[in-house]
């Protein structure tokens, strides 16, 4: 684990502060990128498209060569892990992603963690070749979905906006939802590693519906599955993991006391200063800035970034923002981000 060397972004998160905060975003390959399309294009299928190295690799370095970040992370989804334990996965355009069928606990029975991870080698083919191609100096980082938002979909059968039944099914059916979450957490934590062997420097665990959870139900579906993907993974590789459980607010706190996580990402409901001053003693902190303001850019995205780094100066952070890229999302407003977090 490179957390004195040459990469920016591991030295801060081995807990160095740096002359400026190191810098990548969160679906910075995408489809706001017209490089991206081009190559999706290529493709008839989204999941198709994640399975081929060659071209997953490519998107994956695509935001690198115009904006030198200091991290590269994988270009792959969430929702590869469902079909690999054996549920149906599929992305309709104007739809989003269709997984069928939807659980009920005897479908649960019939899913296996069993070789789930041999079934994703495409993923670390990807990683391999990435690794090969990024510049000593950049960290590549890979991913997975936390067991509770990956959970949500195969319950739901389809992205939604509110994952009520999943935690309906949860209290229903608490069996079917322990052995799930058993199966997310074994095939999560063994697809990591892979991705580690691979060449991954630092694992992320996103967990976009972390929010709105019961304290009781956060600590079981969330916190304690998370704790123990961190738990095998580091048994196993050395290789520090950034957790993001978006929109749970002060529950961060119990992430944080955990000490499972090297590294916690803050979404753009965070009070920054509440986060450096409770949370940073424990994790390194990344991220924060609403990725809307890079849609409008000029002088509210300006004055927001100089914000984030002026809090965190001095402490170890990572600058990224609170989610993802959206589509409409200018390049060259991220060029001027990229700019701005460089002092250049």
């Amino acid at each position: 684990m490179d957390l004195n060397g040459s990469k920016p972004l591991m030295k801060v998160l081995g807990g160095h502060t740096a002359d400026r905060p190191p810098f990548w975003f969160m679906r910075q390959a995408g489809r706001y990128l017209p490089e991206y399309r081009e190559i999706r294009s290529r493709h008839p299928g989204f999941i198709e498209f994640c399975f081929s190295p060659e071209d997953a690799a490519e998107v994956t370095l695509q935001p690198l060569r115009r904006y030198d970040m200091d991290a590269a992370i994988l270009f792959a989804d969430i929702l590869l892990i469902p079909g690999a334990l054996g549920q149906n996965v599929r992305f309709v355009k104007g739809e989003g992603p269709l997984l069928e069928p939807s659980l009920s606990p005897t479908l649960v029975s019939r899913l296996s963690a069993e070789g789930a991870a041999d079934r994703l080698s495409p993923i670390y083919e990807t990683v391999a070749r990435v690794r090969r191609e990024l510049g000593d100096n950049k960290t590549l980082i890979g991913f997975a979905g936390s067991p509770w938002t990956v959970a949500t979909y195969m319950i739901n059968g389809r992205g939604t906006k509110d994952p009520s039944a999943a935690r309906v099914f949860a209290y229903r059916e608490p069996q079917a939802m322990a052995d799930l979450m058993e199966m997310l957490v074994s095939s999560t934590a063994e697809y990591l590693i892979r991705q580690a062997e691979a060449g991954a420097d630092v694992l992320k665990l996103f967990d976009s519906w972390a929010a709105g959870l019961p304290e009781p139900l956060f600590d079981l579906l969330c916190l304690r599955p998370n704790v123990e993907i961190a738990r095998r993974v580091k048994a196993k590789v050395d290789v520090p993991i950034i957790y993001f459980p978006k929109g749970s607010g002060p529950l961060y706190l119990k992430v944080a006391q955990s000490g499972a996580f090297d590294g916690l990402a803050l979404d753009t409901h965070m009070p920054m200063d509440w986060a450096k001053r409770e949370l940073g003693p424990k994790a390194v902190l990344q991220g924060g800035m609403d990725p809307l303001l890079v849609v409008e850019g000029g002088k509210a995205m300006r004055d927001e970034a100089e914000r984030l780094i002026a809090t965190f100066e001095g402490t170890p952070y990572i600058f990224n923002l609170g989610h993802g890229f959206v589509p409409e999302t200018p390049p060259e407003h991220v060029a001027e981000l990229s700019r701005i977090i460089k002092g250049i």
